[in-house]
């Protein structure tokens, strides 16, 4: 008895092609199988791919950023915007106030408002009152004396010369060139800077006075000085007249 594999060497079912499952009452009608449901390994595998690339990409921009010395560069600076930068630009350095006038170009000028006061100017010369000189001088009769001068002289400049003695049945004294002088008559009997400064202007002249031992007078030379002049001896009569001063020059605004 031979065997046979189910189907072998039996005739096709009628109405059956070959390679297609048989049909018919004996076998029932064909079903396809169940359709299988889809994958998603290749949308994972694609953000994979993804996930990898931004980490290599973060990673390759940190390694460029970094100095030899390990240390890592900031990012840079965001740009301005324009209109940003032009406000910016445009916002006025000092805030403007009242005082402050345009000049030429445009821009804003401080005027003098709220400028300092200038300090007062410091005088160059010693304060008057301070003597310019003090001292014994003796003026002759032909030698004239210039009391701005410091000790006085005779100056070869006759209009400099102050102060001359001359016989006059007496000795004389006569202020020249613009000096004057009158007698002191006051209770002190040296007058002070400020004695003097009080009489010279108001009383003072250019005429000769007669003098004699222990007088005193009060003067102002050519250039403005004030001065003090007492006799302390007087000699010689004619072209021999002399007269001996205990003087004093105080400064003024010419020093």
């Amino acid at each position: 008895m031979s065997s046979h594999e189910p189907g072998h060497g039996w005739p096709p079912a009628p109405g059956h092609a070959p390679g297609q499952p048989p049909a018919g009452p004996a076998y029932g009608a064909y079903t396809a199988p169940p359709s299988r449901p889809p994958s998603h390994r290749g949308a994972w595998i694609g953000a994979g791919a993804t996930l990898v690339a931004a980490v290599i990409g973060v990673v390759g921009t940190y390694l460029v950023n970094t100095d030899d010395d390990g240390t890592q560069a900031g990012p840079a600076p965001a740009p301005a915007s324009s209109s940003a930068t032009q406000t910016q630009t445009s916002a006025p350095t000092q805030a403007s106030t009242p005082d402050d006038k345009p000049s030429p170009d445009g821009t804003s000028e401080a005027t003098g408002a709220t400028s300092a006061p200038a300090a007062p100017a410091t005088p160059s010369g010693p304060a008057p009152g301070t003597p310019h000189w003090q001292g014994t001088l003796v003026i002759t009769y032909v030698e004239d004396k210039d009391l701005d001068a410091a000790p006085p002289v005779q100056s070869e400049i006759n209009s400099d010369n102050d102060f001359a003695v001359y016989p006059f049945g007496d000795h004389m004294l006569r202020p020249d060139n613009g000096a004057k002088a009158l007698v002191w008559k006051g209770s002190a009997k040296a007058p002070s800077y400020e004695d003097c400064a009080g009489v010279v202007d108001t009383q003072a002249t250019s005429n000769d006075i007669e003098i004699k031992t222990g007088l005193t007078v009060c003067g102002r030379t050519g250039e403005g000085r004030l001065v003090r002049m007492t006799v302390k001896e007087l000699d010689g009569q004619a072209s021999d007249t002399s007269a001996t001063f205990d003087v004093v020059v105080w400064a003024g605004a010419t020093g």
